[in-house]
């Protein structure tokens, strides 16, 4: 009987810094999924969220010199994902389809609940959104960013990043009514 060791994160991460490709290869075959779901969340399709996750590990492996142990080495990780998104977002120069600030107060985003919603269809329609409102989306609904590291990050006002989440949310909710009915939408009638 074959006794295999198991390593923890924290070993994993030591390896990596000494460089050893197989450390690298272990770190990526226990992370990558997770973070494959980052990938997706900002990607246009797998492809995309492939090529990210790809150029993210490669930054890692790069960077684990740097990870000074502050806050998890998993969370560190996906942080280096989250940003090569961004990096990826511009560097492909898509432009953002700005919807004039007037326009995005009159959509109706409120009484609208996300949290019921599986996982699964919510990445679907997500993807789905226009660069601009899925990159500003996810930034600020599930990475916490403020309006304005939104705007300094994507290099457009704090304006534009309010109008582009209120847009996005007006959308998500009109196709997750169209892809389900009525059984997510909180319907004010």
């Amino acid at each position: 009987m074959k006794v295999t060791k198991t390593y923890t994160i924290d070993d994993l991460m030591e390896g990596c810094k000494a460089g050893n490709r197989q450390m690298q290869e272990m770190l990526y075959k226990q992370t990558a999924s997770k973070m494959m779901a980052v990938c997706m969340r900002y990607a246009k399709d797998r492809m995309e969220a492939e090529d990210v996750l790809q150029m993210g590990y490669v930054k890692v492996f790069q960077k684990v010199k740097e990870y000074r142990g502050e806050g998890s080495f998993e969370g560190w990780i996906r942080r280096i994902m989250v940003n090569t998104a961004i990096e990826s977002y511009r560097k492909n120069l898509r432009m953002l389809n700005v919807v004039p600030i007037e326009d995005a107060y009159e959509q109706p985003s409120q009484g609208f609940d996300f949290s019921s919603l599986g996982m699964q269809d919510l990445m679907k329609v997500i993807q789905k959104l226009a660069d601009g409102y899925r990159m500003v989306f996810n930034m600020y609904i599930i990475e916490g960013y403020s309006h304005k590291e939104i705007a300094e990050t994507l290099g457009i006002s704090e304006g534009a990043s309010k109008s582009q989440l209120s847009r996005a949310r007006a959308i998500l909710q009109q196709e997750i009514i169209k892809m389900e009915g009525f059984g997510y939408a909180t319907h004010a009638g």
